[in-house]
């Protein structure tokens, strides 16, 4: 690593400042890099903590501006899918598309081998190609979030926090005198206070519509299918005597279906939008069966993670020709179309896709 030149995304958080001291610190030559994207949920205290990190470590600091790939590829999207009835994860796109899309490029264009972030994650390189790893610190490992990574992009990333617990980062951070007052990172960084309601309500006309249990029967009025979300219970509007949730959406229809706690469980998944980290699906061989359907010829454990903070469950992938089926060894509760399913082996991070259906 010593004397390459190493761009670090800087968020002006406690993370992304102390890579760039440990980069620093193993001889690299550092840069630090500030993305401008939200300029009414990302104040210039942000770009001005990133900017101070950098004269304390004595590498030069710039600012790139991408708040209208931002707005296109993350803010739009995710208005987008909730209007389809679906629940998105914006990070995801945001890395994909931002992090490791248009600032990977301004780095290496500026002269930069790595780009290096804050994420809690590993990257090893063998004779096969790059892994994608959980972190050292499986209480804040951000695997789950970089599952699009693939091999072209990974050899010009660093993710110097991935050996790290979140403590030894706080240490450090405190021992180089970076005694700013961070604040905590918001999990939709363009969402003041989490006012999901009011943010898409501006951005499009909601349609108010029915709230039918799972034989059609009308149960009540919804305000707009995108403010409902699978296993959603409170915020319904309606009075039961047994607990109702939210197990259906159905955009063509306009229609909420709810129904009781155990019709929430899911085993089989569909899944669009794959992304492999090694550039083809690591599956067994396949065999053909009865009547053209396939089967594993031998035994190879998956574990799919249908969120973020799920453990996950050991799974099977059936691959189809734009998407795959994904069978759970058991059930799952609340599988949400719009959201990652992300595939592991160990600590391994195979890819994932897009839950459809």
């Amino acid at each position: 690593m010593s004397k390459e030149r190493v761009a670090v995304a800087l968020s002006g958080g406690v993370d992304s400042s102390v890579a760039v001291l440990l980069l620093k610190e193993a001889g690299c030559e550092v840069m630090g890099i500030h993305m401008r994207l939200w300029d009414s949920f990302r104040p210039d205290y942000q770009a001005h903590q990133a900017e101070h990190v950098c004269q304390i470590a004595n590498v030069p600091f710039s600012i790139v501006d991408l708040q209208k790939e931002f707005e296109h590829y993350v803010v739009d999207y995710f208005c987008q899918e909730y209007r389809r009835g679906q629940t998105p994860n914006p990070c995801i796109a945001c890395n994909q598309h931002i992090k490791f899309g248009f600032l990977l490029s301004k780095a290496l264009s500026l002269g930069a081998d790595f780009l290096a972030t804050g994420h809690y994650a590993r990257i090893e390189h063998s004779g096969d190609g790059y892994h994608l790893l959980k972190a050292a610190d499986l209480s804040k490992d951000q695997s789950y979030f970089l599952y699009t990574l693939a091999q072209e992009k990974l050899g010009h990333l660093l993710f110097p926090l991935g050996s790290h617990t979140k403590a030894e980062v706080k240490e450090i951070a405190k021992r180089e005198g970076l005694s700013m007052a961070f604040k905590p990172s918001q999990d939709i960084c363009f969402i003041s206070q989490k006012n999901y309601r009011a943010f898409l309500s501006q951005r499009f006309p909601n349609v108010p519509g029915d709230i039918v249990d799972t034989q059609g029967k009308i149960l009540g009025q919804h305000q707009g299918i995108a403010f409902y979300t699978i296993g959603q219970r409170h915020g319904l509007g309606l009075a039961s005597g047994e607990p109702l949730y939210v197990i259906g959406i159905e955009p063509d229809n306009n229609r909420v279906v709810l129904g009781e706690g155990k019709e929430l469980h899911s085993q089989e998944v569909t899944v669009e939008r794959l992304s492999w980290v090694a550039g083809k699906p690591p599956l067994p061989r396949w065999v053909e069966g009865g009547e053209g359907e396939g089967f594993p010829s031998e035994h190879t454990t998956i574990i799919a993670r249908i969120r973020y903070k799920s453990e996950g469950g050991e799974a099977t992938i059936v691959p189809k020709a734009d998407s795959a089926d994904v069978w759970f060894a058991q059930p799952q509760r609340a599988v949400t179309p719009g959201q990652a399913i992300v595939f592991y082996q160990g600590n391994e991070i195979l890819g994932g896709g897009i839950i459809s259906n």
